[in-house]
């Protein structure tokens, strides 16, 4: 859920995003102000309990703040960062099922830790928003799933047909830390923002193991990876794949290659007109200079005049009509998103489930609606 952001916040906004556009070698230097001050502490809460969320390690939620008062927390939030006293928390770390099957580790921060994290992102946000290429999609204002969806299939239709169906090894959890920095300190010199960064990758996670019992991991000691669930996780992830976007542009590999690469997040994919092979081994060697790894079981060139890959829950490339049989280069729900929305609407309307008609009704509602939206 996203709320509307306060003028004022988007003229601070406004402005930093047109020196970052206008000056692309600037190195911001005066931010950290801007992360303490009331409106955007404020916004960013407001943005967080949107959001709603789980409690992390230390079991706070939106409602126990609110009760003690708001405006009181934020005061003693504000402060800690004034005063750079502020540290952040451990992670809570949760396993949640993956689409394909297996699980992925999901980190939650405390209440505290994603307001602080959320501010950050509001000042950051339009200085980075300057610099990421168009081929990137994914958390990004006024981008969205859908516009890449969009983007493939109109590359389809112009007659890039020979594609990499590429997919990387654990992203999230390999991205270089040492590089990354690097990545945010060409446009952000102030050495507060830094180490705030810094400072939630190296957080530790708190997990539980199969005796029951709590326990740390991670840490200091851990020099890659940046936490799935963490509000700054997403910014911090595409900063990073822009390197491979910046080098694929600025080395002229689309021209030379007749091919075009869309990206959302670490979900990426390489259309072409006959090179795909040779795109695929431009996109490896790249990727492992930067310290990361494509997962070879999973990557494979597809011919979409001849077979359909996955991308976004879709799947794309041979269609038939089905009232005369003509074939044509289209997009559809992919088997695997149908499977995922029958099963939520079966377990929904299991004569098991103790929730009331109006209840069950509402959610299905709201299943079916975003089936629809995404798939129209």
């Amino acid at each position: 859920m996203s709320l509307k952001t306060p003028m004022k916040i988007r003229m601070l906004q406004r402005k930093l995003y047109a020196k970052a556009k206008a000056e692309p070698g600037f190195r911001f230097y005066l931010l950290y102000d801007k992360v303490y001050r009331e409106d955007i502490l404020l916004h960013a809460y407001a943005v967080a309990r949107a959001n709603k969320g789980a409690p992390g390690v230390d079991g706070l939620t939106f409602e126990a703040i609110e009760v003690t008062g708001l405006v009181q927390w934020l005061t003693g939030l504000r402060e800690e960062l004034k005063t750079r006293t502020y540290k952040p928390q451990p992670v809570r770390r949760v396993m949640i099922p993956k689409p394909g099957g297996g699980e992925r580790p999901l980190g939650i921060p405390t209440i505290r830790d994603r307001v602080v994290q959320t501010a950050v992102k509001l000042v950051l946000e339009p200085i980075f928003e300057a610099d990421l290429a168009p081929e990137a999609y994914g958390y990004r204002p006024r981008r969205s799933a859908v516009g890449a969806v969009r983007r493939v299939h109109q590359l389809l239709k112009d007659g890039y047909t020979d594609v990499v169906d590429a997919d990387l090894a654990k992203y999230f959890d390999t991205i270089p830390h040492a590089a990354l920095m690097q990545c945010v300190a060409r446009r952000i010199v102030d050495r507060d923002i830094l180490h705030l960064v810094k400072a939630w990758l190296k957080v530790p996670a708190e997990e539980t193991g199969e005796d029951g019992r709590t326990r740390l991991v991670g840490g200091k000691r851990v020099g890659k990876g940046t936490p799935q669930g963490g509000v700054v996780s997403p910014l911090l992830a595409n900063i990073y794949m822009n390197r491979f976007l910046k080098y694929w542009r600025g080395s002229g590999q689309g021209e030379r290659l007749r091919a075009h690469v869309v990206t959302y997040a670490d979900d990426l994919v390489i259309l072409s007109r006959g090179s795909a092979a040779e795109a695929l081994e431009v996109m490896r060697n790249v990727m492992t200079r930067l310290g990361l790894s494509v997962n070879e079981a999973k990557t494979a060139l597809r011919d979409a005049r001849q077979e359909r890959f996955d991308f976004l829950g879709y799947s794309f490339g041979l269609h038939w009509h089905r009232a005369n049989g003509d074939r044509f280069l289209g997009a559809s729900p992919s088997k695997r998103s149908i499977l995922r929305v029958q099963d939520k609407v079966r377990k929904l309307l299991q004569p098991s489930n103790p929730g009331t008609w109006q209840d069950i009704r509402d959610r299905l509602n709201h299943v079916l609606r975003g089936w629809s939206v995404y798939f129209a």
